[in-house]
């Protein structure tokens, strides 16, 4: 359903069960970027009047994550500490060109956000499954879900702003690309890495 070209090594889980702290607050970090790029949409792209209506729901979903996860980073005892550089997300935005037209930039805006949406659907999936802690493993399948709707609203608004077979190309090509820096990850206690 994804179209992820390489998926998660399952070890990575081994990873993640050895470091639920950092886990926690990177992925906290997470939503709180999640939320931040859908307001950098809204300022950016006022005019797409649908696209500003599902950001700023986006927005309140993305807080609520991040408060949950937050939450539950405070159960445990710990504090939310700084966040980190995501050497997933540095390497993913490098892959279009800087510049062109309103409506590129946008689509490869969204292209980007759909990919990092699928991308943490497919780790929550992962976890959701794996993880030895049950309550762990029922909030990341929750999450799961969410992440889905996500991606896929993304995708669609891309293939509404351009030209369907022009993203649909930039969208596969993406995803080869991701998959190469992929390949170089899943070693890191983080979300995405």
């Amino acid at each position: 359903m994804l179209g992820l070209k390489l998926p998660t090594d399952p070890r990575w889980v081994n990873i993640v069960e050895k470091n639920i702290k950092d886990i926690l607050i990177d992925h906290a970090y997470c939503e709180q970027k999640a939320a931040s790029t859908a307001i950098s949409l809204i300022i950016s792209f006022p005019e797409y009047t649908e696209l500003v209506e599902e950001m700023i729901e986006l927005v309140n979903e993305e807080m609520s994550h991040f408060k949950m996860v937050y939450d539950l980073i405070l159960e445990k005892g710990w504090i939310l500490g700084r966040d980190r550089k995501d050497d997933y997300v540095i390497a993913l935005i490098q892959f279009f060109p800087k510049g062109g037209s309103r409506t590129t930039q946008l689509v490869h805006r969204l292209l980007y956000a759909a990919l990092i949406e699928a991308r943490s659907c497919e780790r929550f999936r992962l976890l959701s499954e794996e993880l030895e802690d049950k309550k762990l493993a029922k909030f990341y399948r929750k999450l799961m879900i969410s992440e889905a709707g996500h991606y896929t609203m993304f995708l669609n608004f891309a293939r509404k702003y351009g030209d369907r077979n022009e993203v649909d190309k930039k969208w596969q090509q993406l995803l080869e690309f991701e998959a190469e820096i992929m390949k170089g990850l899943s070693n890191k206690e983080s979300i995405h890495g």
